[in-house]
């Protein structure tokens, strides 16, 4: 229930109203269920929490799309993250360190890994601040302690 209170904390600005989350990759990817019997996919690395199923059915046929299962299975940079970074503790995914939507790359040197929790704020929060910016906006960051 604490991981419902997170995404609906940091993302509830997009609309999502969470329920159950129904499925998680390595990466702190989340299939999410909501209210309305929708789903959801939480992608920490491309910052963003779109409807990807708008009921069971199309869920289902999601889960035997070839080019979908590639996408969520990250296999070969799953397989990269625990050569290079080791297993995963219980309650930490892998990350990109600079996300893809600010130039990070999908490569190994980017990678570590975080607890899930501190992902979805993060992730949430970013994409919160940079979700009206046109494409290939220069934007600047400011670490605040």
């Amino acid at each position: 229930m604490k991981l419902i209170s997170e995404i609906r904390e940091a993302w509830g600005w997009v609309g999502i109203e969470p329920v159950e989350i129904v499925g998680e990759n390595d990466f702190g990817n989340l299939i999410i269920r909501d209210n309305a019997e929708k789903y959801w996919r939480l992608c920490p690395e491309d910052v963003y929490c779109e409807v990807i199923a708008k009921n069971r059915k199309e869920l289902d046929a999601l889960s035997i799309d070839r080019e979908f299962l590639v996408d969520w299975n990250m296999s070969a940079l799953v397989d990269a993250a625990k050569a290079n970074v080791g297993p995963l503790a219980d309650g930490r995914k892998y990350y990109l360190v600079i996300p893809s939507v600010l130039g990070g790359d999908y490569d190994i040197s980017n990678i570590k890994s975080v607890p899930l929790t501190e992902l979805i704020r993060f992730s949430g929060d970013l994409a919160k601040q940079i979700c009206d910016l046109p494409e290939g906006a220069q934007i600047e960051l400011k670490i605040v302690d």
